[in-house]
């Protein structure tokens, strides 16, 4: 049995594929494809990660200038993890904030994460 983290794992390799192969048929994320990638796959994790006073749009449009590093236009795999890194480190400090500062965790900041993995047509595990 595949633990939460190698799930999680595997499904960015499988959802990035999902999103690159559209058109054009190739192994990279156009700004179209990222965008729609994050809307449709992480909508609501975003909105709840974005920082203040940013619409969505916005966040996503500075995710792909800071994760495109080579200012090609389009996200290659690596580049598209620096996305997926900085929205979870946005995430954790996200949940680090109200009352008291701190999010009701101990100090090994362990977490529950008994949720479903179900994901869309064309999804693979």
């Amino acid at each position: 049995m595949k633990t939460d983290l190698e799930l999680a794992l595997e499904c960015a390799v499988n959802v990035y594929h999902q999103y690159a192969v559209q058109r054009p048929v190739d192994d990279y994320l156009s700004k179209g494809e990222f965008s729609k990638l994050l809307k449709e796959t992480a909508g609501p994790f975003l909105r709840n990660t974005a920082p203040p006073n940013t619409s969505t749009d916005r966040y996503i449009a500075q995710l792909f200038a800071k994760a495109d590093a080579n200012h090609d236009g389009r996200l290659k795999f690596t580049e598209f993890l620096t996305t997926l890194s900085q929205v979870a480190i946005n995430a954790h400090n996200r949940s680090h904030e109200g009352p008291g500062g701190h999010h009701g965790h101990g100090p090994d900041h362990s977490h529950d994460h008994d949720h479903d993995h179900g994901h869309g047509p064309g999804h693979r595990h």
